[in-house]
């Protein structure tokens, strides 16, 4: 007999993938967690039903988030990252040299610990000496930090349940003033497409807007997120994401990507005509 797996992205659409085997399966504190086999994407990390990632794609969304402020920001040292418990947003932060320390701040140590087994291609640079993990609430975390990081990267799940606090003016607000005077805080927004998450991803936008000077949003295809089409937020004290991108510079480093260049990220932030109507509704 067949296993699918279904995701409900509306409750009149859902993405099925077929699984053979079911890896791991934990009720943690905070949440469900699962790990499935697929045969089209690999492995599988859902959280209380959601796709968080799979090994097919996932090197979309952690290269998109990570490397987008790298190559505008030269003086990147010092990073928070809240969330990514799989792994791969550190994984790809590592790569840089001129990182000299990564904050992880994860509420759930379950899902660490279940990467680590059955995810090592994300979690394989965990034990990397610049990495701190801190098992903790982000809201309380981040209310102790003033002007300590260069760059604060938001991988959270989506804005309900467990991460709704993530997505709040006050939230915000404490990022930026974790923030050194010229820092970054970039963001997963979700999608545009279907009404409920283009509402809190529209939410979400004028709360940012509303703190940071330059507040832009950029977009990624990726195949297994809600109609394949996600957004990020890039919101800065001083460094503007096209202006300032130095691409001779993030080139002379040699970085093997997959799916960024900084071709690519002047053309992500080029947006279609509705999510440009959508953002100016509440720029305004």
């Amino acid at each position: 007999m067949e296993m699918w797996f279904s995701e409900y992205h509306t409750k009149h659409v859902r993405h099925s993938l077929r699984v053979t085997r079911h890896l791991f399966s934990k009720k943690s504190s905070y949440q469900q967690i699962d790990i499935f086999e697929t045969p089209e994407f690999g492995r599988v990390l859902a959280l209380d039903g959601n796709v968080m990632l799979t090994e097919r794609d996932e090197f979309i969304y952690d290269e998109m988030i990570t490397h987008v402020p790298m190559a505008v920001h030269p003086g990147i040292r010092d990073v928070l990252v809240i969330g990514a418990g799989d792994g791969g947003v550190v994984r790809e932060l590592t790569r840089y040299d001129r990182i000299r320390r990564i904050d992880l701040v994860e509420m759930d140590p379950v899902v660490i610990e279940a990467c680590r087994e059955f995810l090592p291609g994300n979690a394989c640079r965990m034990d990397d000496r610049r990495v701190h993990i801190h098992f903790e609430n982000a809201l309380r975390f981040i209310r102790n930090r003033e002007e300590e990081y260069d760059l604060i990267i938001v991988d959270s799940t989506d804005p309900f349940g467990p991460s709704e606090g993530l997505f709040t003016r006050e939230f915000y607000g404490n990022c930026y003033n974790a923030l050194k005077d010229d820092g970054i805080m970039v963001n997963q927004q979700g999608s545009p497409f279907y009404a409920e998450d283009a509402e809190a991803m529209q939410r979400s936008h004028k709360r940012i807007v509303n703190t940071f000077p330059i507040s832009k949003v950029y977009q990624a295809h990726i195949p297994t997120y809600a109609a394949g089409y996600w957004l990020f937020g890039f919101a800065s004290k001083k460094y503007h994401p096209i202006n300032d991108l130095n691409a001779e510079d993030w080139y002379s480093l040699n970085l093997r990507t997959r799916y960024y260049t900084p071709r690519l990220h002047q053309g992500a932030f080029a947006l279609p005509a509705f999510l440009e109507e959508m953002l100016m509704e509440v720029e305004e």
